[in-house]
């Protein structure tokens, strides 16, 4: 099991050469293809504003400003894609319908990757992000400042379908990581969560994982940050948890006060 296309949207911003960047260094540990995906505004957006077989003057401006926004965008994109110093990179700029093709992308890649503004819900790339994780429920890399690969990782353990799904698409990491330890909180669930359950799926993966055990008493997120930067971890593995709604994906509280810290980088998946 291993990665071998690791996608990154783009927004034609300011925020694509560190992407790129981290992408670059995910890519490079094993080899794979870097995919730059510049994800501009869709101008089907505008649609609805337009009557059948009509279009005013206000929705034909609306359109040839977002086409000339796009246009400009994808050059800072493709700019952005060709500074990188990788090899194996691609690049294609999504056309209407935009979100449909974002997700088609997504299905085909192993791993999405983001800088922490789209998942504190700042930037064009905010409703890509929900897109990606919520719906088509690909694991994303949520890189930040430190992100490497090799080094320390953290696993947030409670049983759950969501802390499974990201232990089990996280294992290509986990092997390339030079300290595994899992943090779980037993007494502060009736579920079933026994770590070395986890231990044993890891180690017929030859990952040798340690485990934590946090207290069990007070809000997960805290304990598991500073859980996480005791042991000096450059990752931390987590299910992303929340709930639909109205076409929203609202995040639970772990999960966004997860999304709010400045580290370490995180591994989702829901």
């Amino acid at each position: 099991m291993t990665w071998a296309r690791i996608m990154a949207p783009l927004s034609g911003g300011e925020g694509d050469q560190a992407v790129l960047e981290a992408g670059a260094l995910v890519a490079a540990a094993f080899q794979a293809e870097l995919a730059g995906v510049y994800t501009p505004a869709d101008v089907a957006d505008v649609m609805p504003w337009m009557g059948e077989g009509f279009m005013g003057g206000v929705q034909a401006t609306a359109l040839e400003s977002l086409k000339e926004a796009a246009a400009v965008g994808e050059a800072k994109a493709r700019d952005a894609m060709a500074a990188v110093a990788y090899g194996a990179k691609s690049f294609k700029a999504l056309e209407t319908p935009v979100w449909a093709n974002l997700s088609a992308e997504g299905r085909l890649s192993d791993v999405v990757i983001f800088d922490d503004q789209p998942g504190r819900g700042r930037g064009p790339l905010s409703e890509a992000f929900q897109a990606i994780v919520a719906d088509e429920q690909r694991p994303v890399i949520i890189a930040r400042p430190g992100l490497t690969i090799g080094g320390v990782v953290c696993v947030a353990w409670d049983g759950g379908k969501e802390a499974s799904r990201a232990a089990r698409q996280a294992t290509p990491l986990l092997q390339k990581a030079e300290k595994v330890v899992i943090l779980t909180a037993p007494r502060a669930t009736t579920r079933a969560l026994d770590p070395a359950r986890l231990q044993d799926y890891f180690a017929a993966r030859g990952i040798n994982a340690e485990t934590e055990i946090l207290p069990d008493s007070g809000e997960a997120a805290p304990l598991l940050l500073y859980a996480a930067k005791k042991a000096g971890a450059q990752i931390l593995v987590a299910g992303a948890f929340g709930h639909p709604r109205l076409q929203e994906f609202i995040f639970g509280g772990t999960t966004r006060s997860l999304l709010a810290a400045d580290s370490p980088s995180l591994f989702l998946s829901h």
